[in-house]
């Protein structure tokens, strides 16, 4: 059983991979930047987030000990194209609260930090859930977590992987149980599912037929 997984694994990496390319995620020149991107982009779209962090650049504020000072209103203004500014603003807030008492604003203290007990800090932080606790371990900190979203659920679900109704521990388990544990491969891995899902792996009206994965979905429909 376990084999099995782990052919199916790799062989949705390798064809995503040879019909998509390397992805270059997460775009970001610092790891806090990286940070800040991971938490802006909840309910939203990277173009959107792109928008607020230029605004923060311009303004010479993308650095936890300003952003942290920046009055809350003047926050929500400067993140507004990301959507829900205000709940955002705060949630930075929360987040820039810890990031500072925690690691002195440090991403290389925190990088150093045991992964787990760095997650279940992260996690206990208001405003970040597992998502964006993982997505800032793994693009921010490069330590060797794979990060779960809709678009991984739908994915292993439809290639007969897991559930559709699987929770995020259980879906992240099926990849950090049979890959190696390699933050290359699970930062590529992620970027290629996230590209595949918004082109081919829709919610509704999925584009199999010219999805790189078309093969692999033939197979399954036969098994």
């Amino acid at each position: 059983m376990r084999e099995a997984i782990i052919t199916d694994l790799e062989k949705i990496y390798h064809k995503l991979y040879a019909g998509l390319g390397p992805q270059h995620w997460w775009p970001g020149e610092t790891p806090f930047e990286v940070m800040i991107g991971a938490i802006l982009t909840q309910n939203t779209n990277w173009g959107n987030v792109e928008k607020a962090i230029i605004n923060l650049k311009k303004a010479g504020l993308l650095e936890p000990g300003r952003l942290f000072k920046l009055p809350h209103n003047r926050l929500a203004r400067l993140i507004k194209p990301a959507g829900y500014y205000n709940v955002k603003a705060r949630r930075l807030k929360n987040f820039l609260r810890f990031f500072i008492n925690a690691y002195g604003g440090d991403t290389r203290k925190m990088a150093d930090r045991n992964t787990d007990v760095l997650r279940r800090e992260l996690l206990a932080v208001n405003g970040i859930g597992q998502e964006t606790a993982d997505s800032i371990l793994l693009y921010a900190l490069n330590k060797p977590v794979f990060v779960v979203d809709a678009y991984t659920k739908r994915m292993l679900a439809r290639h007969k992987i897991s559930s559709v109704d699987a929770d995020y521990d259980i879906v992240q388990q099926i990849f950090t149980r049979n890959l190696k544990k390699d933050v290359q491969l699970f930062n590529e891995y992620h970027a290629l599912i996230v590209r595949a899902g918004k082109e081919f792996c829709r919610k509704t009206k999925p584009r199999c037929e010219i999805c790189p994965l078309k093969s692999s979905q033939k197979s399954k429909a036969k098994s």
